[in-house]
């Protein structure tokens, strides 16, 4: 078939656009992050910041030196009071200060490098709520004003979500899966990757007729979301590939997988083997990352 300007074109253009997409979406994500925290975080600080400036200057500072933006001259508080905004009951003490954190908001626009101390100040802030409440103290007084906001109606909806998504980005422990395994779900011969998040209900082991391990069954594109089955241990079978691996599996929809992600032509670093089926652990560290994975369990359980 020969080649045209059309199916060039778009050949081209999708390769472009699968190579610059990722990138771009990156940084428009981490530009918004910034915009987000510099309007909604460090603006109100810098607020906060020229208002005691303002407060400040005069009591530290000579009638001699003091800056330019601080003067308001008779002109200037005359054309405040014939604009309007003022009732004549308002003093003129009153107007002086509010035209002196005008002034000053103007000369701040005019240095954008004074723009960066609210964001420096939100840094340092959060730094200091961390150090805060990173000791026990702090952690109580947290858990009970976290206790006492959580009972607000439509707080308490929303808040329990957001604090789960916040920690499973950016939290320190380690992401509840526990490893990649695979079970035979929804029917005997279909594979179907999961993660152990932990043993189960105990009246199921009786039920089963022996001890069941919860698993959690992802769904693509979002594998936060899917649901749990509960299979019986000596029928899971763990998978010698890492959580990260499995979510980009099941995000891309089994487009990426761990060879692929890694760049290795092998197929010992994928989810299959070369003759097609689930690739797992040798037998003895399989064995051993079963023993260990039911210990852990176990611990847990009791």
């Amino acid at each position: 078939m020969p080649r045209t300007f059309e199916g060039d074109f778009k050949k081209f253009f999708g390769r472009g656009l699968a190579i610059l997409l990722p990138s771009v979406l990156t940084l428009w994500i981490l530009w918004q992050a910034f915009v987000f925290v510099f309007s909604n975080v460090a603006g109100p600080i810098n607020a906060g910041t020229r208002a005691a400036i303002v407060w400040v200057v005069p009591r530290v500072v000579g009638d001699d030196s003091l800056p330019d933006w601080f003067v308001v001259s008779d002109t200037d508080l005359t054309d405040a009071r014939n604009s309007g905004e003022y009732r004549q009951s308002v003093s003129d003490s009153t107007i002086e200060n509010d035209l002196r954190k005008e002034y000053l908001a103007e000369y701040w626009a005019a240095h954008w490098y004074l723009n960066l101390s609210g964001l420096l100040v939100a840094i340092l802030l959060i730094y200091l709520a961390g150090v805060l409440l990173s000791n026990f103290l702090g952690k109580r007084i947290y858990a009970r004003l976290e206790k006492l906001i959580s009972r607000i109606p439509g707080f308490k909806q929303v808040y329990p979500h957001v604090k789960q998504m916040v920690e499973m980005i950016l939290g320190e422990k380690k992401m509840a899966f526990r490893d990649v395994v695979l079970v035979e779900y929804p029917s005997q011969g279909i594979w179907t990757v999961g993660f152990l998040t932990g043993s189960s209900i105990r009246q199921i082991d009786a039920t089963a007729g022996a001890k069941v391990s919860s698993v959690f069954i992802p769904t693509s594109p979002t594998p936060f979301t899917g649901f749990t089955i509960n299979v019986v241990r000596e029928k899971i079978v763990h998978l010698d590939v890492s959580v990260e691996e499995a979510l980009r599996f099941v995000i891309t929809a089994g487009v990426l997988t761990p060879e692929n992600a890694t760049g290795e032509g092998s197929s010992e670093a994928g989810l299959v083997n070369a003759s097609g089926g689930p690739r797992m652990i040798e037998a003895e560290g399989r064995q051993d990352a079963r023993e260990a994975a039911e210990r852990a369990i176990d611990k847990d359980a009791g």
